[in-house]
C-alpha cells in the first residue's frame, strides 16, 4: 500500500571565508594534506579559539536572504563525541541560540529534475526552515580497508548547518530544495556550495506513515550523499525499502544508514543517538554575541534572490520566463547579461545569444561564465553590428567563433576580415536589379505567390556582391521590389 512520505534535510554548507572559524589558518581545497593547521584546529590542549567575524556576517546574510529571524543574543556550545576527525572530543557548534531561526526556501520550478518539471505536485511551494547554526567543520577521513587517513586542512572551516522542517514530500522536492538552496547561497556569495568539493553536504531524514492523522514514523537518517542526484536516488530506494518492510509488518527503528551509490542501496550504520547523548553545554572559551549591530551592518549587502532577479529581467528587459530563470540561476551570468545590455539592443536578443551561443561554447569547454574569455563589452559590440544591419544572425555566429578564439580583437575588425560589410544601399539595389533581370522565371513565380524563391534570388545577389552583405537586407529589398 502507498505511504505518506515525510522528509527533512540537514544541509552543511562551508562558508566562503579566507580563514577558518576559530583560527587564522587558511581555508583551502586540494592542497597538500595537513599543511593548513595550528594548535587550535588540531585541538591541542590549551589552544583557545577566536571567532571569525566574516563567517558570522555571511551566515546572517544567508538568514536575511531566506527570511530568518535572529535572537538578540547568540552563543556557542560544545557537542561532545569521539571520532577520529574531531580530536578534541567535542565540536564547537550552536544549540539553543543559533544565529538564524525559522525562514523558508522557495522551490524554483527550473530546479526540479528535468524529467519531473511537467508533473510538479506543489508549484510555488516553500520549505520552512527550523534554524541555521554556525559551527566548525571536521577533518576529512579517507578509509583504506583496515586504516584511515586524516587530513586536517578542512578541520575548523566555518560550516553553516541549515536544518529544514519536515516539509518535503518526495525525492523530487528534495532535489529542487537542494538546487534552489545552492543557487541562493551562490547568489549571496556566502558559499561556493560545490558538492564535488565537499563544500555542500546533506543528510536526509525520512519517515513513512499510513495516514495524515498518524504520528510521524521513526526517523531514518541517510548519510554519504555526495551529489544532488544521489540524494534523489537514495530517497527513492529508502521509500521502497521502508514500504516493503512495513507491508511485511517489520517496524522501522530510528537509525542512521549510509548510501552506497555503486550498489544503489542504503546500509545500516548504527541506531541514532538523541541530543542528550551529545551532552551539549555552553562553550566556556567563547563569549556570546549581540546580533543587532551585525545585522544592521550586513543588511545592505543582501542581494536580490534568483526569483526577484528573474522577475526584474522579465519586467525591465522583456525576456521570457525561461530566459529569466536561466539568467538568474548564476550571479556571474546575471551580471554578464546586464553588462552586455545596450539601449539599441532588445534584451531578448542579448538573452538569446547568451543562452544559445555563449553558454553552449562554455559548456563544450567545461568552464563557467566567470571564466569566459569574451568580455561583455565585446559581445555588446558584436550584437550592435547585428542591430545596425552590418551582420545577419548566422554571420554574427561566425564572428563570435573567431572572437572566442581571439578575445582581444574588435568584432567589427573580425567582420571586415571575414568579408562581412554593410553594403551601400544604392550598390545593393543595383545588384538586386541585376539578379532580377537575370532570373525572369523565378521573379514571375515570386510575384505569383511563391515567396520561397526569394531565398534563391537572395543567393544570386550574394554571389554578385564583391563582399558579403547582410542577406536579410537583400531579401527585404527583393520583397519591396517584387511583392
Amino acid at each position: 500500500m502507498p505511504y505518506l512520505v515525510t522528509i527533512g534535510l540537514e544541509v552543511h554548507a562551508q562558508v566562503k571565508t579566507h580563514t577558518k572559524m576559530f583560527c587564522a589558518c587558511r581555508t583551502s581545497f586540494g592542497d597538500e594534506p595537513n599543511t593548513h593547521t595550528c594548535p587550535v584546529c588540531l585541538g591541542l590542549p590549551g589552544a583557545l579559539p577566536v571567532l571569525n567575524q566574516a563567517a558570522i556576517e555571511k551566515t546572517l546574510i544567508t538568514g536575511l536572504m531566506i527570511h530568518c529571524s535572529s535572537p538578540e543574543i547568540s552563543k556557542w556550545d560544545r557537542k561532545n563525541y569521539f571520532y577520529p576527525d574531531m580530536p578534541k572530543n567535542y565540536q564547537t557548534t550552536q544549540m539553543d541560540l543559533p544565529l538564524c531561526i525559522g525562514g523558508e526556501v522557495p522551490l524554483y520550478e527550473h530546479c526540479y529534475p528535468t524529467d519531473h518539471r511537467k508533473n510538479i505536485a506543489n508549484p510555488g511551494k516553500k520549505v520552512r526552515l527550523n534554524r541555521i547554526h554556525l559551527e566548525e567543520d571536521v577533518a576529512k577521513s579517507t578509509h583504506l580497508g583496515n586504516s584511515s587517513l586524516i587530513d586536517f586542512n578542512r578541520a575548523g572551516t566555518p560550516l553553516m548547518e541549515i536544518v529544514s522542517e519536515p516539509d518535503i514530500d518526495s525525492a523530487e522536492e528534495a532535489f529542487a530544495y537542494l538546487r534552489s538552496l545552492q543557487m541562493i547561497l551562490q547568489q549571496g556569495d556566502v558559499a561556493d556550495a560545490d558538492m564535488e568539493k565537499g563544500q555542500l553536504r546533506c543528510d536526509v531524514n525520512i519517515s513513512l506513515r499510513k495516514l495524515p492523522s498518524d504520528p510521524l514514523g521513526p526517523k531514518v537518517e541517510l548519510k554519504n550523499l555526495n551529489s544532488i542526484s544521489a540524494v534523489r536516488r537514495a530517497i527513492h530506494f529508502e521509500i521502497a525499502r521502508q514500504s516493503e518492510d512495513l507491508d511485511r509488518g517489520i517496524p522501522q527503528i530510528q537509525s542512521t544508514r549510509r548510501w552506497d551509490d555503486d550498489r544503489g542501496e542504503t546500509q545500516l550504520m548504527r541506531t541514532k543517538e538523541d541530543a542528550h547523548d551529545y551532552r551539549y553545554f555552553t562553550c566556556p572559551d567563547l563569549l556570546p554575541i549581540r546580533t543587532a549591530p551585525l545585522l544592521e551592518k550586513v543588511r545592505p549587502l543582501v542581494p536580490e534572490l534568483p526569483h526577484e532577479l528573474g522577475a526584474r529581467f522579465e519586467t525591465d528587459f522583456g525576456v521570457t520566463s525561461y530566459d529569466a530563470s536561466v539568467l538568474s540561476s548564476d550571479r556571474h551570468l546575471a551580471s554578464y547579461f546586464e553588462a552586455s545590455l545596450h539601449p539599441a539592443i532588445p534584451g531578448k536578443k542579448v538573452a538569446n545569444f547568451l543562452i544559445n551561443n555563449l553558454l553552449g561554447k562554455l559548456n563544450e569547454q567545461g568552464i563557467g561564465i566567470d571564466a569566459c574569455p569574451v568580455r561583455p563589452e565585446k559581445l555588446r559590440s558584436l550584437l550592435l553590428l547585428v542591430e545596425d544591419g552590418t551582420l545577419a544572425s548566422n554571420q554574427a555566429n561566425e564572428v563570435f567563433t573567431v572572437l572566442y578564439q581571439e578575445p582581444a580583437s574588435d568584432p567589427a575588425s573580425i567582420a571586415s576580415q571575414l568579408g562581412f560589410k554593410k553594403a551601400d544601399a544604392g550598390e545593393l539595389e543595383s545588384l538586386v536589379d541585376q539578379a532580377i533581370a537575370a532570373n525572369p522565371a523565378e521573379v514571375e513565380a515570386v510575384k505569383a505567390g511563391n515567396e520561397k524563391l526569394l531565398n534563391f534570388l537572395t543567393g544570386q545577389v550574394m554571389k554578385l556582391a564583391p563582399t558579403k552583405p547582410n542577406p536579410k537586407q537583400v531579401t527585404e529589398i527583393l520583397r519591396s521590389k517584387l511583392l
